[in-house]
């Protein structure tokens, strides 16, 4: 993928930006559909699904097109914008590049001193490692998104652009896969990388914030998932909200496959704390954790049963290499599930799972 630097703006951009004509801009920018980004449903996808209405509500919170920003909340639309791209930069989703693209061209700059150039640098390699690399985030890196003036707040919608564009790309893979649509891979790509399962074979660590927790009157009624990032999370008590929501009309009826789900994505991201959860949480034999969490080598001679191994195979290929995700991946899927609904829900689940992931990742540390 080619990267330029746009004339009067110290961003990199992703080269869509640079060769869109006017019109095309304009088009791409302005969706009804804040999430789809006006991809139409398939007939076997209708009526839409409940948990679509939550995300284009998200889709339009975490990234409207101006914010009045203040002394505690200072993200502007372009940081918003800005972060968007790079994540879907990452992911290689041609649909999702091309939209923020366009959405970022026109908005105001920043000015050009030190401390903004400083400041964008930071958020845009913050950003690019939560999304590509998540177990390399330290306390460190998280100090210097304060260091750069980010309050708790900032942090925490920050945080949740990061995870929900990481979301979009791989719920979009699976819709264009759905509707049979060819995949235009971005060349230049690289995949993201398995986590290292080093981590995993250390005993059981507790999952710990990094960030001061809110001081609120009340803890936040939410999911189990979200149970030990509520008081972080409450600094943008919006979005634990519509996310609450969202998790609770996105998770499948089925357990298994719901907890399989958490166990694959956190396994490939290096999300300990929610790997051992899931595990602690599985129906079945401990011995499928106890594969998933040695490796794919260990997994592969794991052959107890060819349906489950056919599930991670596809749930692994969405998580790692969304951009190259196309129909021919869905075979597997389809020859166990009964509809196309069920296999949306289960690849959104797993597009999910990977946002949980990386808010713990990137919001506090396992001791």
């Amino acid at each position: 993928m080619e990267q330029r630097r746009a004339t009067g703006k110290d961003h990199w951009y992703h080269e869509t930006q640079s060769s869109l004509s006017a019109p095309e801009v304009v088009a791409l920018a302005h969706v009804d559909d804040p999430f789809c980004l006006d991809l139409t449903l398939p007939n076997t996808l209708k009526p839409a699904p409940a948990w679509l209405i939550h995300a284009r509500v998200i889709a339009n919170s975490l990234l409207p097109d101006t914010v009045e920003t203040s002394r505690f909340h200072t993200l502007s639309s372009y940081d918003r914008l800005s972060t968007a791209l790079t994540v879907a930069q990452v992911y290689g989703v041609q649909r999702l590049c091309s939209h923020y693209a366009a959405r970022l061209a026109p908005q105001p700059s920043p000015d050009s001193s030190r401390e903004s150039n400083h400041r964008l640098t930071q958020i845009t390699q913050y950003a690019r490692l939560l999304a590509s690399q998540p177990t390399l985030i330290t306390a460190r890196a998280r100090q210097q998104l304060e260091d750069v003036g980010l309050s708790s707040a900032d942090i925490i919608t920050f945080h949740h652009i990061i995870g929900f564009i990481g979301f979009q790309a791989r719920a979009i893979a699976a819709l264009q896969a759905l509707s049979n649509i060819t995949v235009r891979w971005l060349t230049g790509l690289d995949s993201q990388q398995e986590a290292d399962a080093a981590a995993f074979l250390t005993p059981t660590r507790e999952w710990r914030a990094g960030i001061a927790v809110k001081n609120t009157l009340a803890t936040p009624q939410v999911t189990s998932s979200l149970k030990p990032l509520a008081g972080v999370l409450a600094w943008d008590e919006s979005t634990l909200q519509h996310l609450n929501t969202l998790i609770d009309a996105l998770v499948p009826a089925n357990t298994e496959l719901a907890t399989l789900c958490e166990l694959s994505s956190a396994r490939l991201n290096g999300c300990v704390a929610r790997f051992d959860a899931a595990s602690a949480r599985w129906p079945g034999a401990q011995t499928l954790p106890e594969a998933i969490r040695s490796g794919e080598h260990t997994l592969q001679a794991w052959s107890d049963d060819a349906r489950t191994l056919s599930y991670l195979q596809v749930l692994r290929q969405l998580t790692l290499s969304p951009a190259s995700f196309s129909s021919t991946a869905l075979a597997p899927l389809r020859e166990w599930m009964t509809s196309d609904q069920d296999i949306w829900q289960l690849l959104g689940w797993c597009g999910l799972c990977g946002w949980l992931d990386r808010l713990y990742a990137g919001l506090g540390e396992s001791d």
